[in-house]
């Protein structure tokens, strides 16, 4: 089920998602290879090329760190929603290569005097 964050995300600032993933019963698993994750804005586009990142070791939970122009403001049309989404599969007791897809919504503080 997709994730509203709450926290306060900073234009051009630091920010770190944590991912945990739990299968079908709801157990902690440890995604196969290839899990990857891509950042974008509510239209669809992709910031800062931030598209299909592969985690390099994924386990049961994954540190996703955006930082800079990860979280830039793109200009006066921009309404600073931004999506985070992980794609990937998983193994578990009801079958192998199961997919993993869901995202993170959360929304960047745009700061008045940050050009």
């Amino acid at each position: 089920m997709p994730t509203i964050l709450t926290t306060a995300v900073i234009e051009e600032s630091t920010f770190i998602v944590t991912a945990a993933f739990t299968d079908d019963a709801g157990s902690a698993v440890i995604p196969n290879s290839g899990l990857n994750w891509t950042l974008t804005d509510s239209s669809g586009t992709i910031i800062n090329n931030r598209d299909g990142i592969v985690i390099g070791a994924p386990a049961a939970s994954v540190d996703i760190v955006l930082f800079g122009d990860d979280l830039a403001v793109l200009g006066s049309s921009d309404d600073f929603i931004r999506y985070l989404t992980i794609e990937g599969t998983y193994d578990s007791d009801a079958g192998s290569d199961l997919p993993i897809k869901d995202h993170a919504r959360f929304v960047v503080t745009d700061l008045v005097a940050v050009s």
